[in-house]
């Protein structure tokens, strides 16, 4: 059950405002709205230039219901499901996303970093679990592409799945357990500036997930296995790729076929703390920097005490301690879920305790180190 939202009564208040509208008023918004869904404007996405629409239905990126998540399929539709080897761990959610770009534009590849996207684009994750019945959806996020900079928005579904409605504050909700034993947990809906504590480089809102290397892989398009980059360039998302450029790949963190223990561990890392702990992330005064790029040993946590840990350290004094993964901060705060010690901090209520292992086994492979 969903906690702390009941939305009926803004449909209620909205039916009841259209039986006051003359004739000719509800005539022209009938038409406007199947306008917006004629074949020949399918496809087309216009985001609001102000202000964020209240509901996700506005945004016409879903065919009707929009709880089957089905993009509109149109002429010009360039709006496509897209997937990650490695996504970021959202307290055992599954995530539906997909990306528009506007039809007459492209984004640029890049070997390295988030692609550059044009105005007009939306990256959309639909957070769900799978219950008994169907997709529970819990609520997506947008982040949407203007003229000068990215901005991110939440909606958070209604009981019924039939529309979101936007949330700026953010909220906790009571939902089931994704685990075996039963009860319930706390799911936290981030507010705006939460949103900014994760997606900011360089202290400007960014997308994470798009990097060549986690898009870099195959992807099921109208029922058919295809290359997923070379898929974005035939809908013309994503520019020609310059045929000298090597597309590295990103190993699935919990597929061993794909990488190493260290190459999985590295990314894993990467993909649910690197976004801060780097030097353009927010928390680059901790010293401790675990994006993909880094290489040396000292950033990247090997006997560093931590600068800005405080009573997250779990008494540990080093962040990683090699071959011993029990004297180490990093493990502690992944292992814990109080909101002073866990990390990362945001985006998760849950341990991850397929992720905690794959980072135990990774620090206990370590060549021993005495750190004193």
């Amino acid at each position: 059950m969903k906690a702390m939202y009941c939305p009926r009564s803004h449909f209620r208040n909205y039916t009841m405002a259209i039986h006051n509208y003359p004739a000719m008023v509800l005539a022209f918004i009938v038409l406007s709205c199947n306008s917006e869904r004629d074949p020949a404007y399918r496809g087309i996405i216009t985001p609001p230039e102000d202000e964020p629409f209240e509901w996700l239905s506005q945004y016409n990126l879903f065919a009707t219901p929009i709880r089957n998540l089905q993009p509109w399929a149109g002429p010009v539709s360039k709006f496509l499901p897209y997937d990650l080897n490695t996504p970021l761990f959202s307290d055992y959610a599954k995530k539906a996303r997909f990306i528009y770009v506007p039809h007459d534009k492209a984004g640029a590849y890049k070997p390295t970093g988030v692609f550059e996207f044009p105005a007009g684009t939306i990256l959309v994750k639909n957070f769900y679990y799978d219950r008994l019945g169907g997709k529970d959806l819990i609520e997506t996020r947008l982040l949407i592409r203007y003229a000068a900079e990215w901005k991110a928005y939440v909606y958070v579904w209604n009981e019924d799945d039939s529309d979101a409605q936007l949330t700026i504050g953010g909220m906790d909700l009571e939902l089931p357990s994704p685990g075996p034993g039963g009860g319930t947990f706390k799911y936290h809906v981030p507010n705006q500036n939460e949103c900014k504590g994760c997606h900011s480089f360089s202290r400007r809102l960014t997308p994470i997930g798009p990097k060549a290397g986690n898009l870099n892989r195959t992807i099921v398009l109208e029922g058919t296995s295809t290359d997923q980059i070379k898929a974005w360039q035939a809908y013309r998302l994503l520019a020609e790729i310059n045929s000298s450029d090597q597309v590295p790949t990103y190993p699935i963190w919990d597929n061993p076929s794909t990488g190493s223990l260290e190459e999985r561990a590295r990314i894993y890392l990467d993909v649910n703390c690197g976004h801060c702990h780097r030097l353009e992330g927010p928390a680059n005064n901790t010293g401790l920097y675990l994006n993909i790029e880094e290489q040396d040993p000292g950033r990247l946590g090997f006997c560093k005490q931590p600068i800005a840990a405080g009573p997250g350290s779990g008494g540990r004094p080093y962040d990683i301690v090699p071959g011993d993964p029990d004297k180490s901060i990093l493990l502690y705060r992944m292992e814990s879920a109080e909101p002073g010690d866990r990390m990362p901090e945001l985006g998760r209520e849950l341990v991850h305790d397929e992720g905690v292992e794959l980072i135990r086994q990774w620090i206990a492979s370590l060549e021993p180190q005495n750190c004193n």
